[in-house]
């Protein structure tokens, strides 16, 4: 009797322990009343009267009370589920770190409830231990740490595995992330989060494995892989060279006895230890970059004819602890060749036609990346889409079908849909804000009502790049077409930017006084906005007009004013241009007191008006423009030599013609095309009606300017390595070659002293010893200014020349090499390497195009669209110049502005 005593007692502690824990909970335990004796064995029915909430300071009590789903005049069991599933909701929404719902008191058949809460905290602020600042704001912007946010485990977990993620795309692998929140002793109720972050060392691929090649060699696959690089290797006596001082003589000695019986293993093992190029960092290893890797090898292989290629496996192996060995096995499979070749739905265009553009022959190795490329879009030649899309037909598709596979052989069957031919029903424009709809139209060539062809659309996409009014690389366009009506819907989208430029500088240059420039450049102006203020944003623009004014000072020895204005359009119609210049210009010489007066000086005053309209032949990249000019120069005891008299006036009227192409994609980083421009400017022939007389008099011999120059400029852009994308990076190559040929109508006469040509330095027609009128300025980079002159150009003034200063002919030549740092709507700036030659020749005789003073050297250039282009260089001159003791050497130069040559 007493055991069963015993156990009836132990059964009903059990069982009241049991039923107390379910009504009463404690972080997601079951809740338990208090206050009263309450029968747990027979639950009992109760009416909810009140419910109080306490320990909330930002949470809504009527929010939460809602929460458990409990509500005044609800009846419900006690002890029972109710309880424990109205603590589960509370749990369940993650606003709240504990909580417990305990009996106030109980009239009857009433129950009065009490639910106390402890809010999480809150988050004020993060903050990083363990890694820098410059890695921190990296850091920063990829978490989405709100401040005010509930602070729980799932933000703790996210946070670690963000950060993790952060540093693993860095090739830290082994990155250790622990998230505390840490309590905000300034704020109540918030906490801050202290991320201690542990890189561990930067793991690097050692070394590439790749099994199961066997026609193609491991080199090649490796090169495939882009974004997945092992270490370089160093060649082999740098190697052993390496070893054999890391060696004691002893065990030099020690290792030369144990040659004779070294294995290919040794060799092997020597090799993997010691033949690593140090001075460069190894590869780190991203798994998502090494993923796209694996496609780009099998779409290799698949350009080499193996079409069941595929990467059977890959594993990555720790090598030490800072280095790892990625391995992959490789399966290359039946290597395939075209067999035949069949059209099938052609109507339009014959199968001979169709069979030359694709231009794939019976017995080529099998690729299916070529059909492709040559059936939608081929960016080095024509391809079938092309053809059929610029003759309108839009709805055009090509399907490429295996029909047979015999043997090492395929048979592809080209399914073509034609469709029919689209035209243009509307053409939308959107994001100008300051440019005016006409503006874009006039340089559209897709119009509505023409037949919709793709050439169209890339020549468009050229031209707004071209106006200089809209980042290059946020042209785009969205094309909807219509096949229900044979339409297509074109809307372009630009997103604006401000290409107006500013230009400010100044300073004191000593005896020279005030040195300074100041310019404005408004390249999308409107001049009949003028009067409407109303209209200014924040300047009268939007109809593509130019206006440009600039003044520019040296001091007392150099002044130079000038005004310029364009209309692009003239009339509206027609892409005709008109162009009318004005320009003021002094030039003063020191005299013995180091003084600035008119008595040594020349003075250059011009109008200039321009004519140009663009071309549809050969193709619509040519433009033809003329201009007339006069100017007048005043000079008195200014160029120092017994050809022309102390003081006097020269007269120009200068006629210009200038035919060019300009194919570029981008106007600030050109990556394709060319531009090539021939300009010939003629003179009148005075000395075919004049008296010869006039010969031997200096006071009358160049009273009139009698010239005829030709100019030849041309540039090529090619794109070496980058994206093919509008906003990737691209390497370029550009390629240059310019001449100048200064003739006369009378061979005893000889060409007068203006518009000749002065070469060297930075080609800018300012600056100590270069403030130069009526010349062309052609830089050399590597040479100090106008030094490449005949004769020495530094004997201006002196009194010492018996010729006139300035060359008749004159070659250059030139390669730059360019990587952007970023070609952003703010910015584009870009850094490259360079080499150039030129020569200059004040006569025919001596001109030799390949006798040259060659430069290298490095540089950047930045562009601002309220600052222009400036660029500064540095330069090593490799020869020595005629009256020199010494190369040229090492030179600066900083530019200002497009240089055309």
């Amino acid at each position: 009797m007493k055991r069963i005593l015993l156990c009836v007692v132990v059964l009903c502690l059990w069982i009241g322990h049991e039923a107390q824990a379910q009504f009463r909970g404690r972080t997601q335990t079951a809740p338990a009343l208090t206050e009263q004796t309450l029968n747990y064995a027979a639950p009992q029915e109760y009416t909810i009267a009140g419910i109080e909430v306490t320990g909330l300071s930002l949470l809504d009590k009527n929010a939460m009370v809602s929460l458990t789903g409990l509500k005044v005049g609800d009846k419900i069991k006690i002890p029972g589920d109710g309880i424990s599933n109205a603590i589960r909701k509370l749990w369940k929404h993650g606003l709240i770190g504990d909580a417990s719902i305990s009996v106030q008191k109980i009239e009857d058949t009433q129950v009065y409830l009490l639910i106390e809460l402890t809010e999480r905290p809150r988050l004020n602020d993060f903050y990083f231990t363990g890694i820098s600042k410059g890695r921190q704001s990296s850091l920063k912007d990829d978490l989405k740490l709100i401040r005010g946010k509930i602070v729980n485990d799932a933000m703790i977990r996210n946070t670690e595995i963000s950060v993790k993620k952060h540093f693993v795309k860095k090739g830290f692998l082994n990155t250790v992330v622990k998230v505390i929140p840490v309590t905000d002793t300034l704020v109540r109720g918030n906490v801050r989060l202290r991320i201690d972050v542990d890189l561990k060392s930067k793991v690097k691929i050692n070394a590439i494995n790749i099994e199961g090649n066997h026609d193609v060699s491991a080199s090649k696959l490796k090169h495939k892989l882009k974004k997945t690089h092992e270490r370089p290797r160093m060649s082999l006596h740098r190697a052993l060279l390496a070893e054999v001082f890391t060696f004691s003589p002893r065990k030099i000695k020690h290792a030369l006895d144990s040659s004779r019986n070294l294995t290919t293993r040794d060799v092997k093992e020597f090799f993997n230890r010691h033949v690593k190029l140090n001075v460069f960092a190894g590869s780190k290893f991203i798994r998502s970059e090494f993923d796209e890797d694996k496609d780009k090898l099998i779409s290799y292989y698949n350009s080499l004819g193996y079409r069941d290629a595929e990467v059977l496996s890959d594993t990555v192996t720790n090598y030490d602890k800072k280095n790892i060995n990625v391995n992959i096995k490789v399966y290359e499979g039946r290597k395939y060749y075209f067999r035949n070749i069949t059209w099938v739905g052609n109507y339009v265009h014959s199968t001979n036609t169709l069979n030359k553009i694709l231009d794939i022959n019976k017995g080529d190795v099998y690729n299916k990346e070529l059909i492709e490329k040559k059936t939608t879009f081929n960016p080095k030649g024509a391809d079938i889409s092309g053809l059929y899309m610029d003759d309108g037909y839009l709805f055009f598709s090509v399907r490429p079908i295996e029909v047979a596979v015999v043997g090492d052989s395929i048979d592809v069957e080209m399914r073509i849909h034609e469709g029919d031919q689209a035209t243009i029903d509307e053409v939308i424009i959107s994001g100008n804000e300051r440019t005016n709809d006409h503006v874009i139209r006039r340089e559209l060539s897709t119009i509505p009502g023409q037949k919709f062809r793709r050439s169209d659309l890339i020549r468009t996409q050229q031209m707004l790049s071209q106006m200089g009014y809209f980042n290059p690389q946020k042209i785009d366009q969205d094309i909807r077409p219509n096949p229900a009506n044979g339409t297509v819907d074109i809307e372009w989208k630009v997103e604006e930017q401000s290409n107006d430029q500013v230009e400010l500088s100044g300073g004191w240059g000593g005896f020279y006084g005030f040195v300074g420039t100041v310019g404005l450049s408004f390249n999308n102006f409107s001049i009949r906005n003028v009067p409407h203020l109303k209209k200014w944003r924040p300047l009268p623009v939007g109809d593509g007009q130019r206006l440009s004014l600039r003044a520019q000072a040296n001091g007392r020895s150099f002044q130079s004013y000038s005004l310029s204005f364009t209309e692009p359009w003239l009339g509206g119609r027609r892409p005709n241009s008109l162009t009318v210049s004005l320009n003021h210009s002094v030039s003063r010489l020191a005299n013995a007191r180091f003084e600035f007066t008119d008595d040594t000086s020349l003075k250059q005053s011009g109008i200039t008006v321009g004519f140009g309209r663009r071309l549809e032949w050969p193709d619509n990249y040519f433009s033809l423009t003329h201009s007339l000019s006069y100017l007048i120069y005043n000079y008195k005891n200014y160029f120092g030599t017994s050809i022309l008299p102390a003081e006097g006036r020269t007269n120009e009227i200068m006629f210009n013609t200038t035919l060019s192409r300009n194919s570029i994609d981008n106007p600030m980083y050109p990556s394709s095309g060319s531009t090539i421009s021939l300009a010939v400017n003629l003179t009148p022939p005075y000395s075919q009606w004049r008296d010869k007389s006039y010969y031997t008099d200096i006071n009358q011999r160049y009273k009139w300017t009698e010239l005829h120059k030709w100019m030849l400029d041309a540039k090529f852009y090619l794109k070496l390595i980058g994206s093919q994308k509008p906003d990737g990076r691209s390497l370029v190559l550009e390629t240059k070659a310019h001449f100048g040929f200064i003739g006369t109508y009378d061979k005893s006469l000889g060409p007068g002293p203006f518009q000749r040509f002065l070469v060297g330095g930075d080609g800018l027609a300012g600056g100590f010893n270069s403030f130069v009128l009526g010349q062309d300025i052609i830089g050399l980079r590597g040479y100090t200014n106008n030094s490449v002159t005949p004769p020495l150009y530094a004997l201006r003034g002196t009194q010492q020349l018996n010729s006139i200063e300035g060359g008749i002919v004159y070659n250059k030549f030139g390669m730059e090499l360019r990587y952007p740092v970023t070609t952003g709507q703010s910015a584009t700036i870009y850094g490259f390497l360079f080499t150039e030659a030129g020569n200059n020749w004040n006569n025919y005789r001596d001109f030799n195009p390949f006798n040259l003073y060659k430069s290298a050297g490095v540089g950047a250039r930045i562009f601002m669209p309220a600052f222009g282009l400036i660029g500064l260089n540095w330069a090593y001159g490799f020869d020595r110049l005629p009256g020199a003791t010494d190369k040229s050497g090492s030179q600066f130069h900083f530019t200002i502005g497009q240089q055309i040559r």
